[in-house]
């Protein structure tokens, strides 16, 4: 039996933040900002987060899930590379999402910040294919909306 099609799936998220552009331009680019509502949680435990924050420098994030995750202990890989950077207008990067080796996705992400009378506006523009096994499109997007608010929960503090 072949193993079943890949999946594509895209979807976009809007949100305003009552912070500058510069501000959160700077919560994606500098690492140790971008860890903190992009890599820990409290349902893994990081083993690795590292981000070249440049034209063609990578981010990578490396995990393994808790107790009370679908998938115990497992590994997570993603690996990702910068494609474009327009300071405080866009971000462009491409990855790839692996749970104990096996790749799960290939994504392309656009991070969009507009400069609105309240702060920033931000779209969030997500293209992927999924592979056997994989969460697909309904679930990234739940986990890049919840990534979204830990955003602003740091933008706000």
């Amino acid at each position: 039996m072949s193993p079943p099609p890949a999946t594509h799936g895209s979807f976009a998220i809007e949100r305003s933040y009552s912070a500058p552009v510069e501000r959160v331009f700077a919560a994606f680019a500098d690492p140790r900002l971008k860890k903190s509502w992009f890599a820990d949680s409290a349902t893994h435990e990081i083993t690795a987060f590292e981000s070249d924050f440049r034209v063609g420098g990578v981010e990578r994030l490396n995990y393994r899930f808790g107790p009370d995750t679908p998938f115990p202990g497992a590994a997570l890989t993603n690996e990702g590379q910068f494609h474009d950077i327009v300071p405080d207008r866009r971000i462009v990067t491409a990855s790839r999402m692996a749970i104990e080796g096996k790749p799960i996705s290939v994504a392309l992400v656009t991070i969009e910040l507009a400069p609105a009378s309240q702060g920033t506006d931000v779209l969030c523009t997500f293209q992927g294919v999924f592979f056997e096994g994989a969460d697909g499109a309904v679930l990234r997007e739940q986990g890049m909306r919840t990534l979204l608010d830990r955003l602003g929960d740091v933008l706000a503090a």
